[in-house]
């Protein structure tokens, strides 16, 4: 008996399978156990237009990741160092006040490594009232369990797709295998979700977003990536072109190429190139996203 029990903590949710017993409270690769950990609910006016609108997004940032991408813009909370642990009636609490305050979805960010639990505080949610849409605002590494169990209250995907190239996959973010992952979850985002649906005042009510951040001198693949998108999804998706890359101000030594931001000539030869494609679904930022701050303060806001 004690075998099993042992075998069943093994975590092996996401595709790390790290092993990790996280329900005595000790960390996967992830960095957190699975003890809900929350650094901010608060509504949220960054995300693409048709996700904030004019209320904002009722966002929920948890800790921790998966991914550990070395240039990210979140470290703060993807290392599992800033959070509060909550249970999941408080996390239950929150989806409603959010709702109340007028957001006009519910933004799950990086919710992979918790989605157990946060499929059963939103049950408890929407039997006491939750009505608005919900986000699954992902990296895209999923597991297909994790898939299973996130598409079952998922009503937008916002996902990103990082790379195409394994190795650019492996020296950032440490997974070669991203690139296989992200597509299959991809594919079944896009298979399950079918194509966008709006409202009267143009906030989507279920859809796919693939975001393609562009990183510095990678255009490339960045070009790779969105011309998969269009061969495999048309315009049945929608793309957001990505060019607030920021360096992190405590540095990256052992990458250098990451310091600096993307240029315009970058990000313009990104944006022909879609436009070449004959891509028409998709979002582009202009100028001024790296000197804005799209980081909210890990302040523990509405938790």
């Amino acid at each position: 008996m004690n075998d099993i029990q042992e075998y069943k903590s093994v975590c092996a949710l996401c595709p790390r399978r790290c092993g990790a017993d996280r329900s005595d409270r000790s960390s996967g690769f992830c960095g957190v156990s699975d003890v809900l950990t929350v650094a901010r609910a608060a509504l949220h006016y960054w995300e693409e237009p048709c996700i904030s609108g004019e209320n904002g997004s009722g966002t929920v940032f948890f800790s921790g990741c998966t991914l550990r991408c070395v240039f990210c813009q979140n470290r703060a909370i993807s290392r599992g160092k800033a959070g509060k642990h909550i249970s999941e009636d408080r996390l239950t609490e929150i989806f409603l006040e959010l709702q109340k305050k007028g957001a006009h979805n519910i933004n799950l960010v990086t919710p992979d490594h918790y989605c157990r639990a946060i499929k059963r505080s939103l049950n408890k949610a929407r039997e006491k009232g939750l009505r608005i849409p919900v986000v699954t605002n992902t990296g895209g590494y999923l597991s297909k369990e994790q898939y299973d169990i996130l598409k079952e209250y998922t009503d937008i995907w916002l996902s990103d797709l990082k790379y195409m190239d394994k190795e650019l996959a492996l020296r950032y973010s440490g997974a070669s295998d991203y690139p296989d992952v992200a597509k299959a979850a991809l594919d079944l985002m896009v298979r399950d979700t079918g194509i966008p649906l709006y409202d009267e005042q143009g906030m989507m009510k279920r859809g796919v977003i693939v975001r393609v951040l562009l990183l510095p001198g990678q255009t490339e693949d960045a070009k790779h990536i969105v011309k998969y998108l269009w061969d495999s999804y048309g315009d049945t998706i929608v793309i957001s072109l990505m060019n607030q890359y920021t360096p992190p101000s405590e540095g990256l030594p052992e990458y250098p190429e990451l310091m600096r931001t993307v240029t315009d000539e970058e990000y313009d030869e990104l944006v022909d190139y879609a436009l070449d494609l004959g891509i028409e679904n998709a979002y582009i930022q202009e100028g001024g996203t790296q000197e804005e701050s799209f980081i909210p303060p890990f302040d523990l806001e509405g938790v």
